[in-house]
């Protein structure tokens, strides 16, 4: 087993800044062969190290951090890219159990208008240890469509839609007690992947092995908000340095993603109408690998700023803000937090006909694997900004607002855009430092904004 060993020639145990100062060489690691190590490999000073080789920073995946973590000693100026127990906000029912409990603790602590700010995932059931609370519920509402997941399966796998109580008690029967071993698991793995790489550890959703495979019942959003008829959700970027305290970035950019079928309520069996992930869209018959099933956030706002208005934006992406601190905060007691950690969460979030957010699930390992050119670009600038946070080679104050494409969003508390020190007393004219699908650090996002014309055109999709 890998060993991070104490080297003396650092100052092993000298101030953080000090040692960091005096490191011209960082020598990374991972597994993951895609966007990522381009960035990694052409970072100016970063060397790759290769087997037992000593590291200063790793991208790892959580198979490894599962197996190796709690027996690796890191000097105090190495950086890996995931939280020990991660798993409580990207597994959809520890995400679920946390936010419940979260929500009662402030209608406890602060009354229910706070707890309100926590509605914005659906009425969720795990399965099957909440069956009977799921069946108590179902009849109250007959007839409304409801979706199953695994809680950690990604990519589409194993989820369906249903209406009847019939097809959740035949589920039921064949899985209760199913066990999932790992040989099984990663075969799933390795499947698909979003971009038809053979990068099977990059996936979206990489979890941990559970011994039995446990679903999540969740209400169906049956009024999503549509565009030219299609129904999409959005995968927007957060970066979190540090639980205690809890200091998260925001980056400005991202992307909506297309299902490639028009909507439709009477087939709830087409995974091409329900679905968006792209390993599921791109095995449609009619699927363009050049056009794809994506837009930037940035061409996303300035569309529904024309439909809607600039005030009904601000609205929804101030939301979407709440969604992302409330559920940080929900893990922020649970979460380990270690100062060699950090993490790159892809939030899904589904907006609705009255643009009201759901958050759908939050991912450890989001695809950094591109789809397209456009979507290498916007991966490759999330890369390279997210290691200028990071700051292996200690070049930033601690004072930093913005970093390339990501804004300070929650420092302790809440950062507002304006300097200097805050008074958040009223918070009467407090503007939360967040920029979500505004330009960002180049000019190629301005100039695919300029050249889309607010349209569908990329996606052949016609907008009325």
């Amino acid at each position: 087993m890998s060993r991070q060993k104490s080297q003396t020639s650092k100052g092993h145990g000298a101030s953080k800044g000090k040692e960091r100062e005096q490191r011209t060489l960082i020598r990374f690691k991972t597994t993951l062969m895609n966007t990522l190590m381009d960035v990694l490999r052409h970072r100016p000073g970063w060397v790759e190290v290769k087997d037992e080789g000593e590291w200063d920073f790793y991208w790892c995946d959580v198979s490894w951090l599962r197996e190796n973590f709690d027996h690796t000693y890191m000097d105090e100026h190495v950086r890996i890219s995931h939280f020990r127990n991660h798993y409580e906000l990207t597994r959809k029912n520890y995400m679920v159990k946390n936010l419940k409990r979260f929500r009662k603790q402030l209608e406890r602590e602060a009354g229910k208008t706070e707890a309100a700010k926590c509605d914005f995932f659906p009425k969720t059931f795990e399965m099957p240890c909440e069956y009977h609370l799921f069946v108590e519920e179902f009849r109250k509402n007959p007839g409304i469509t409801w979706i199953m997941k695994p809680v950690a399966r990604s990519q589409g796998k194993g989820i369906f839609l249903f209406r009847r109580l019939k097809d959740i008690m035949d589920w039921r029967k064949g899985t209760a007690g199913k066990k999932v071993t790992s040989v099984e698991t990663q075969a799933t793995r390795a499947n698909v992947n979003p971009s038809g790489s053979h990068d099977t550890r990059s996936s979206d959703d990489q979890k941990d092995d559970i011994p039995v495979e446990n679903y999540v019942a969740q209400r169906y959003v049956e009024n999503p908000y549509l565009i030219g008829g299609r129904k999409f959700d959005l995968r927007v970027y957060v970066l979190v340095m540090s639980y205690i305290p809890l200091r998260a970035w925001l980056y400005r950019d991202g992307f909506a993603r297309f299902s490639n079928t028009r909507f439709t309520l009477n087939s709830i069996d087409d995974h091409y109408v329900h679905l968006t992930n792209v390993a599921v869209q791109k095995t449609s018959p009619d699927y363009h690998p050049k056009k794809g099933c994506k837009w930037t956030l940035q061409r996303f706002r300035q569309y529904l700023a024309s439909k809607h208005g600039p005030k009904a934006v601000e609205t929804l992406f101030s939301d979407m803000d709440n969604i992302f601190i409330k559920s940080l905060q929900s893990v922020q007691k649970v979460i380990i937090s270690d100062k060699h950690c950090f993490e790159l969460y892809g939030y899904d979030i589904l907006i609705d006909q009255d643009l009201k957010p759901w958050l759908l699930e939050v991912n450890a390992s989001p695809s950094l694997t591109a789809s397209s050119q456009e979507d290498y670009e916007l991966k490759t600038c999330l890369l390279e900004d997210t290691l200028h946070v990071v700051d292996m080679e200690a070049r930033l104050t601690g004072k930093e607002k913005r970093v390339g494409g990501f804004d300070l969003m929650w420092n302790d508390g809440p950062v507002s855009r304006e300097e200097g020190p805050c008074d958040l007393s009223g918070m009467g004219n407090f503007v939360t430092n967040t920029h979500l699908g505004t330009l960002s650090r180049t000019g190629s996002e301005e100039r695919n904004i300029i050249g889309s014309g607010g349209g569908l055109g990329l996606l052949g999709i016609a907008v009325r």
